[in-house]
């Protein structure tokens, strides 16, 4: 998520939605709750805003292509939009940068973890890799089935990879009493790179997604 950053106030470790909603917005939007913790989100370079609106536009494109072929199903594309992740309450939620969720009911509704296709994050070479995998974790344990990672250059205004992670639910064989951490995690099933021979990013799940390189530059 990218955020205007301004100082932050002493708040306590843990609020709920209805205490977070009373605080100024432009203090409200640098934080997610997790199951009510206090988690503030930085703000990313110029690059990081970039990335973040061309692969929802792009996405989104895809979107629009797939439901013209397949016009039962519906699927929104959005950037910087809260997932609430329990099936009640806002006190639990993460804004990915970029996300695909099936159209709503109505207008102006929360979007829920059930209703959510793919989740993504561009990456900042300045991410904390820990806060980055606690992060993919709760996606995961929400039961998100797609998760994206988009690490950007570190010496360059330009996407390094992409990366595309499927939810499994089901740890493989392991020792006798040894348990996983999570009950789901996401494995790695597809990577992309400019330098590839390929002409950008092609996949089919959860829909036919192709993007080309040049749609994402800088």
């Amino acid at each position: 998520m990218s955020v205007p950053q301004i100082q932050r106030p002493d708040l306590p470790e843990r609020m709920t939605w209805e205490e977070l909603e009373r605080l100024p917005d432009e203090i409200a939007k640098q934080i997610e709750l997790w199951d009510g913790r206090v988690v503030w989100v930085r703000r990313g370079p110029a690059e990081h805003q970039v990335f973040t609106r061309r692969l929802t536009n792009a996405i989104e494109r895809c979107t629009r292509s797939a439901m013209s072929e397949q016009p039962e199903h519906c699927w929104r594309a959005e950037l910087e939009t809260n997932v609430f992740l329990g099936g009640a309450g806002k006190s639990d939620f993460m804004t990915p940068d970029f996300l695909v969720f099936r159209c709503l009911a109505s207008p102006y509704q929360d979007v829920r973890a059930d209703d959510t296709l793919l989740v993504g994050e561009v990456l900042s070479p300045s991410n904390n890799p820990t806060n980055r995998e606690a992060k993919k974790g709760r996606y995961a344990g929400a039961g998100i089935p797609w998760y994206w990672e988009v690490a950007t250059a570190p010496d360059a205004s330009a996407i390094a990879a992409v990366r595309a992670y499927v939810l499994e639910t089901a740890p493989g064989h392991i020792p006798e009493g040894v348990h996983p951490l999570r009950s789901a995690n996401y494995l790695l099933v597809d990577e992309w790179t400019p330098d590839d021979d390929g002409d950008g990013i092609a996949i089919n799940f959860p829909f036919p997604i192709r993007i080309p390189w040049t749609e994402l530059e800088y």
